[in-house]
């Protein structure tokens, strides 16, 4: 289905520049595209590459652990079958710790690392374990305490108050984390009796 959609949106470009007289738009359009491709990769991978090495520095520290352990028992009761001294709760833990900062680029690396945990142990690897399912709804929509990126954008486009968004932020982020708790599991109970 996806594949028809990029091919839809592709001839759809195509079409609309060759009505309009502009056939070199598609050349330069899908450079500057690659171009683009290439930095963000290389900028995500070096992101990637710095907060892994933190991780590793946390585990070795022992504050990975330490902080898995305040949160074991919220962890316990949203992840039940991921045992607790598992690799994936650390990397869960660095994950939901990096999105309630505000630090989305942060959290990337953890939320892959702690898939990866995840898969390793998934009885069925063809399909998503339920874990992996909580994990994404809350990843996605976790709670923010501090939007340091966005007050960040905020000061550098010359905010007179980049802070103001702070309050405002927590509730939405902390309504959309309750409704992401909420409807993953509702489903779980829905699609776990089939």
């Amino acid at each position: 289905m996806i594949n028809l959609i990029w091919a839809a949106m592709i001839l759809s470009g195509i079409i609309m520049a060759a009505v309009k007289g502009k056939p070199e738009v598609i050349t330069q359009s899908a450079f500057q595209s690659a171009q683009a491709a290439v930095k963000y990769s290389l900028e995500l991978a070096g992101i990637m590459s710095f907060w892994l090495g933190m991780m590793r520095i946390a585990e070795e520290a022992g504050l990975v652990a330490a902080f898995a352990r305040v949160l074991r028992p919220l962890m316990r009761l949203l992840f039940p079958s991921v045992p607790p001294q598992h690799p994936a709760v650390g990397a869960m833990v660095m994950n939901l710790s990096a999105n309630i900062l505000g630090l989305g680029n942060a959290a990337t690396p953890f939320g892959l690392k702690a898939m990866q945990e995840l898969q390793s142990i998934n009885p069925a690897k063809e399909r998503a374990s339920p874990a992996m399912c909580t994990f994404l709804a809350i990843n996605t929509a976790c709670i923010t305490l501090m939007p340091t990126m966005i007050i960040g954008i905020r000061a550098a486009a010359g905010s007179a108050d980049p802070t103001e968004i702070v309050g405002t932020t927590f509730l939405a982020t902390a309504a959309g984390m309750c409704a992401a708790v909420l409807a993953d599991g509702v489903l779980r109970m829905i699609y776990g009796r089939r």
